[in-house]
């Protein structure tokens, strides 16, 4: 009995699920129609950059909304998805810790994408956050990615630019996310009742679910269970920044920072930054490059030794003691014509030596000209050509602190 009880569930688990897909394409083709309709193709136009931010109840979106806002430089409102559901069932249906419908969410995000004054850039709050939700913002993605493919293909018409969408997700775990959901409560319930008594101020609405442990341990549940995996799926097609929201605000705002750190597929449209992708990114050449360095010196000591001695022994015997000289200023030119460098490896020895050491260390190879000889059958002056490599050392200097 358990098993054929087992089997029904699992069967009308997935008839739902495929009805959720059914759903998804319908709701988006009649979204997407009624847009096509309102404003004409050519007008859709969505913003250039869009941050899709989700996370835990309690996690910080509403705070790390107006930082990620600084930080992009935008100026657009935010979108909070949940202030723009002001319809009584809606109100209900999130006072009891549900879903609002799937279509009446969609549409009203994608209208308020379209207004102008989002067309920099915009920052959401709190979209997708169901399967079905997901799936239309796929589908949208699809659906402006064909439309920027269509308008390549004839120059005709006015380029259609695609997007980047970004997906920012923070967690927290479920203790401190009820723990966060019923503090925010009794804040605000502290709040409203010093405006009471005072007469200043403004009322500030609090959420039921930020009223009751149960209420708030289910709101996060629902999110966990539905929106969080939900989400997951979008990590092989957007940018996805998963962030730990554990830790002060300004901690969380540099786990961030670093995640959105380099940004030019935000400024390039997309051939520029494919053609530019070949070159690597600054901050990924210092991952592991200390394991790196270590290992290329082990190298040159195991593999070319002789070579390894004779570049230390130079530096040691002719190069510290300009460096000594240079200790207050921090930085130093060192010009030499030793014929070691003759072999590029030597060069690349000694700024691998100096960086070990904690200097920085660059080198520019310079060519002189310089007469030889004169040639006896037409007198003309013959030239030699001279190598000299000028290195640039630069280190942390002396504070030199002098008391009148």
């Amino acid at each position: 009995m358990a098993n054929s009880t087992s089997t029904a569930l699992h069967s009308a688990s997935s008839r739902t699920l495929d009805l959720e897909v059914k759903d998804a394409h319908l709701i988006f083709d009649s979204i997407w129609n009624q847009l096509e309709s309102e404003y004409e193709l050519k007008n859709l136009r969505f913003p250039k950059e869009i941050f899709w931010l989700n996370g835990a109840p309690g996690a910080g979106k509403g705070t790390q909304t107006n930082f990620i806002m600084k930080f992009r430089d935008l100026t657009a409102p935010p979108i909070v998805v949940s202030s723009l559901l002001k319809s009584p069932e809606a109100v209900r249906m999130m006072d009891a810790g549900l879903m609002v419908g799937d279509q009446e969410v969609t549409s009203l995000l994608f209208k308020k994408l379209l207004d102008p004054v989002c067309q920099s850039g915009a920052v959401l709050d709190g979209y997708p956050r169901t399967h079905v939700q997901v799936l239309c913002l796929k589908l949208l993605y699809q659906k402006l990615k064909d439309l920027r493919d269509l308008s390549s293909q004839n120059p005709l018409t006015q380029p259609f630019d695609l997007p980047v969408f970004h997906l920012i997700v923070l967690f927290i775990d479920e203790a401190e996310s009820v723990r966060r959901q019923l503090d925010r409560g009794q804040g605000i319930l502290k709040h409203n009742e010093q405006v009471r008594k005072s007469g200043m101020g403004r009322l500030v609405e609090v959420r039921k679910t930020d009223l009751a442990e149960e209420a708030a341990r289910d709101r996060y549940r629902t999110f966990k269970e539905i929106t969080y995996k939900s989400l997951q799926t979008l990590r092989e097609v957007f940018h996805y920044h998963y962030i730990n929201a554990h830790g002060t605000v300004g901690e969380v705002q540099n786990r961030i920072v670093d995640e959105l750190r380099y940004q030019s597929s935000l400024e390039l449209n997309e051939k520029t930054y494919d053609l530019m992708s070949a070159i690597p990114i600054a901050s990924h050449l210092l991952v592991h490059s200390r394991q790196r360095l270590v290992k290329r010196l082990d190298d040159y000591e195991r593999f070319h030794a002789e070579l390894f001695k004779l570049t230390v022994d130079l530096l040691k015997n002719k190069f510290v003691p300009i460096i000594e000289r240079h200790s207050i200023s921090g930085m130093t030119y060192i010009n030499s014509e030793d014929p070691i460098f003759q072999d590029p490896m030597a060069l690349a020895m000694v700024i691998d030596v100096f960086s070990e050491r904690g200097f920085h260390c660059a080198v520019d190879v310079r060519i002189r000209v310089v007469p030889d000889r004169i040639d006896p059958q037409n007198y003309k002056i013959l030239c030699r050509k001279e190598k000299s490599y000028r290195f640039k050392i630069k280190f942390t200097g002396s504070e030199i602190r002098r008391d009148r």
